[in-house]
């Protein structure tokens, strides 16, 4: 039975959009600091840091307006190198990206939080005309919790009723449509009704449930999941792209040393590469699954023999402790991981920094971390798993296909526990800036794959992403609308 609500004004309850350890937390001092930077105090920071980084170009970069990926998470990586040289590298990027119920309000008096902000200085300043004409929906297929708090935000702010659906099977498409008119529709009842504006948090193919070509502005639309923000194919190919830009601007999109186009045969070659230690990734998954961290040749066997739905995969170098990370041309990048606990046990942490394009430039949404399970060893145990020590996502894929989150490993921004983290306000500012620089170079990439009329250059994208199962899901929705 679908599950189709109609959110009304003045029902947002902080409860049900926070996950109990955040909603009592409270803010650490350095990340309410950071947040109220603006971006001008930023580039100031940075370029005094970086004095080849030439100012007025980087405050133009964090005052850029996005066209298309106006919401925007990375999993960042704080890492370092063996003479100590500490960064903040971008793992991917999410065009659905969660957060809002991870993060500690910054004022205690306004208990909508990031998604009061989003709406208003996103959606009402950017689109004010789109949200007055008609019909408003928030569609969703994970993390209710969320999709519900953005309808709730976008009914208050608006003082009109909200459409909350769930679309979590492609397969069936018996309440949503396209129109004749190029308009989606939804139906309730037996009777369609028009959406001029769509909240989207569709993260598993989104591409085989909505139009890539529609009049009703989706937000983020489906050409920012192809362009990079659920590709991370082209997510590589967008920040290679865009980095030889910055390159003349001393500024660079710092990933992992990265392979794409990968067949499957030739990956045991990349690994060997890589020194025997590596990462391999399905370009289009998300939420942890299609990711396969390999340290031994029993890791590397038992990925050879699966078998894949996608033809194509992406192959990059493995940030691990420094004794068993990959060896590339760009050096060996291992993790800083956590502060030591008591017991002498450091962990990896990654971070999730949300971004939101408003009129004057982009701005932090929310942050939070997340560890892995196991300590970050100096040495690995014969047969030991990897992921259990790198892996740090939270989502779990039960056997229903419905998502739950392991939260006992979530390390948010508040007082008690933020000092564990062993990050400064300067690494929060140098990974903002990487969330800003690799989203710009997909928002870029998204406008030069998308057609004058709002359709996607195929062929284009074909030269790209020449991944065929891939491309004849694309073609095959086009083909519908």
């Amino acid at each position: 039975m679908l599950n189709i609500q109609i959110i009304h004004p003045d029902t947002f309850n902080p409860e049900d959009h926070w996950y109990e350890k955040a909603i009592n937390a409270t803010i650490h001092p350095a990340i309410k600091f950071f947040f109220n930077l603006s971006n001008e105090q930023i580039a100031e920071r940075y370029c005094h840091l970086h004095p080849k980084v030439k100012k007025e170009y980087l405050k133009d970069i964090l005052n850029y307006n996005a066209k298309h990926y106006v919401l925007s998470g990375a999993d960042l990586l704080h890492v370092t190198t063996q003479e100590g040289n500490r960064k903040m590298a971008v793992i991917e990027n999410n065009s659905c990206p969660s957060g809002q119920k991870s993060m500690p309000l910054l004022d205690e008096y306004q208990e909508a939080g990031g998604y009061k902000r989003f709406v208003d200085k996103t959606i009402l300043e950017k689109y004010p005309s789109k949200i007055k004409k008609g019909n408003i929906a928030v569609i969703y297929d994970k993390n209710y919790m969320e999709a519900s708090g953005y309808a709730h935000a976008l009914a208050d702010a608006t003082n009109k009723k909200v459409v909350l659906i769930e679309y979590y099977n492609y397969k069936d498409k018996s309440h949503i449509r396209l129109s004749k008119e190029g308009y989606l529709e939804y139906k309730n009842e037996h009777q369609w009704t028009r959406l001029n504006f769509v909240f989207r948090y569709l993260t598993q193919k989104p591409w085989n449930r909505l139009p890539i070509n529609t009049k009703t502005t989706i937000i983020n639309p489906i050409i920012t999941c192809l362009a990079g923000g659920r590709n991370k194919l082209m997510a590589s190919k967008a920040y290679s792209l865009f980095n030889a830009e910055l390159a003349e601007n001393n500024l660079k999109i710092l990933t992992p040393k990265t392979i794409w186009d990968v067949n499957k045969e030739e990956i045991p070659l990349w690994i060997q590469k890589f020194g025997g230690k590596g990462v391999i990734k399905i370009p289009y998954s998300n939420a942890g699954q299609g990711v396969f961290t390999i340290t031994s040749k029993k890791e590397l066997d038992a990925f050879m023999e699966d078998t894949f739905h996608y033809e194509k995969f992406i192959v990059q170098s493995l940030v691990g402790n420094y004794n068993w990370s990959s060896v590339s041309d760009e050096g060996i990048f291992y993790h800083v991981g956590s502060m030591p606990n008591k017991k002498g046990l450091s962990f990896v942490l990654d971070f999730r920094i949300m971004i939101h394009s408003t009129k004057n430039g982009f701005r932090p949404l929310s942050l939070y971390s997340r560890r892995a399970k196991k300590a970050l060893t100096d040495y690995l145990e014969e047969g030991e798993s990897s992921w259990e020590i790198l892996g740090t996502n939270l989502s779990i894929k039960n056997k229903d296909m419905s998502w739950s989150s392991d939260t006992s490993r979530l390390l948010l921004m508040e007082r008690k526990g933020f000092n564990q983290l062993g990050i400064s306000v300067d690494d929060l500012i140098e990974g903002y800036i990487q969330v800003v620089l690799s989203t710009i170079a997909i928002d870029k990439l998204a406008d030069q794959l998308k057609t004058k009329k709002g359709g996607l250059k195929l062929k284009l994208f074909k030269s790209l992403n020449n991944d065929q199962i891939l491309i004849n899901e694309i073609a095959s929705e086009i083909n519908k609308q």
